[in-house]
């Protein structure tokens, strides 16, 4: 897929909104605003703490079946936390994540490796340069979600 790019940190150029837009035949279409990944877990206070503590994100909204964090300054970067036996989860999708690694992008990834060696977090794979042009390492969450810490290298 190709078009324009982004033009900064949570926001879209006027250019990629309408590449955005998703035609629904009929004339009419839809522009996409937000994508917000909510992650299932038994574990909300570990959960929350693993992302203020490693990441820096803020705890915007707190709910014993729900916690919402972002990115300070950045309300678009923002990850959720549900509590997996809650009524709004179909018990047919309360099953722990597999298949799915949620990736965040930041300025330091051996500086944030660090930090998850320091906290005694779960290290998947320690820091390295990959073909893609990216420097990363994997760190599993509270709820054995992988979670892919990147920088993008020069």
């Amino acid at each position: 897929m190709t078009g324009p790019r982004f033009s900064g940190p949570g926001r879209v150029s006027p250019d990629r909104a309408a590449f955005l837009r998703i035609s629904h035949g009929k004339g009419e279409s839809m522009a996409v605003n937000r994508i917000l990944t909510n992650i299932l877990s038994d574990r909300l206070p570990e959960t929350r703490d693993f992302f203020v503590d490693l990441l820096g994100l803020q705890v915007n909204f707190e709910e014993d079946w729900y916690v919402h964090l972002s990115a300070p300054g950045n309300l678009a970067l923002e990850v959720a936390v549900w509590r997996r036996d809650h009524e709004l989860v179909p018990e047919a999708y309360r099953d722990a994540p597999r298949g799915t690694i949620l990736t965040v992008v930041v300025d330091d990834v051996d500086a944030v490796h660090e930090r998850a060696v320091k906290l005694g977090l779960p290290i998947v794979a320690p820091p390295r340069d990959r073909f893609y042009g990216q420097r990363s390492c994997l760190i599993r969450d509270p709820n054995g979600l992988l979670v892919d810490v990147s920088t993008p290298v020069s």
